[in-house]
């Protein structure tokens, strides 16, 4: 099994996985861009890399296809919790896995012959503290706070969810406009770690659709801890109730938000391909 991996996505948001105790060469930021590279590498909106713990079942290490290290993703904890199950990592469909941003529960809800279809997670907390987001924000909750860019002002809303995020309310979506702006926005100086961005537009008291731009990716077809990240800010706003869909590009995740700010999410995981790392690729990746 040495080098292997397997590909998955969870609505439209790509990773693949791999197991640390099976490579055999250490993973960088070079590499790391080589392999989520669409065309000199896999391609991918990120890795996952199984790595021991000893606090959870499981340990994870969430890359970015720009080589930085996520502290929490939705959707690839939704597809390393398929991993597990699916190349029977664990007998069981409840299990705890260590991330950066904290530990998480993971339980396989559905599927079929031994192949999990769909995942619920329990998030964590959401934050609105601004030290802990972090944001240089002179409140101590960032909500509807002025962010200035260079031909525009958002009033913004930013939550930890184990990770940075900055959600924007908006009357009407436009893709061209969170591709202008995102990375404008992540990389403010008023985010000291950058940020995850959202534009979203409430629909009813339980649906909200989203836009995103995600930290160390760009833009993003669909994600797990924005999803939570704007039903908290929607939550705390007022505007939905604790029970909500979110619908993006790729595909509606549904998240149940509890009086302590505990986030709960549950959404569909596909898997594209497996197979093994070639040599060719091995080599150009230890030449970085």
């Amino acid at each position: 099994m040495q080098n292997f991996f397997v590909k998955s996505h969870g609505l439209g948001n790509d990773y693949f996985v791999l197991n640390e105790a099976e490579l055999s060469f250490k993973l960088n930021e070079k590499n790391i861009q080589l392999l989520c590279d669409v065309h000199y590498g896999i391609g991918s909106d990120g890795i996952l890399l199984k790595v021991p713990s000893d606090k959870a079942d499981f340990g994870l290490k969430i890359y970015n296809p720009d080589g930085s290290e996520a502290e929490k993703s939705g959707n690839g904890l939704r597809i390393f919790a398929k991993y597990l199950y699916d190349y029977s990592h664990t007998s069981g469909k409840k299990f705890t896995i260590e991330t950066l941003g904290g530990i998480v529960t993971a339980e396989v809800t559905r599927e079929t012959k031994g192949i999990a279809s769909q995942v619920k997670v329990d998030m964590g907390k959401a934050i609105f503290d601004s030290h802990q987001i972090p944001v240089t924000c002179d409140s101590p909750e960032c909500l509807d706070h002025p962010l200035n860019i260079v031909d525009e002002t958002y009033l913004i809303n930013c939550v930890s969810v184990g990770n940075p995020h900055c959600v924007i309310l908006r009357d009407r979506l436009v893709e061209g406009e969170i591709l202008k702006h995102g990375s404008e926005i992540e990389n403010h100086p008023m985010f000291p770690h950058r940020i995850n961005v959202q534009f979203a537009k409430v629909i009813s008291r339980n649906e909200v659709e989203i836009l995103i731009w995600e930290r160390g990716a760009g833009y993003t077809l669909a994600s797990g801890s924005s999803s939570c990240a704007v039903a908290a800010v929607m939550v705390k706003k007022g505007l939905t109730d604790r029970v909500l869909s979110l619908k993006m590009p790729g595909g509606t995740l549904h998240i149940e938000i509890d009086e302590d700010w505990n986030i709960r999410m549950i959404g569909e995981v596909r898997e594209i391909a497996s197979g093994y790392l070639s040599d060719e690729l091995i080599a150009d990746a230890l030449c970085l």
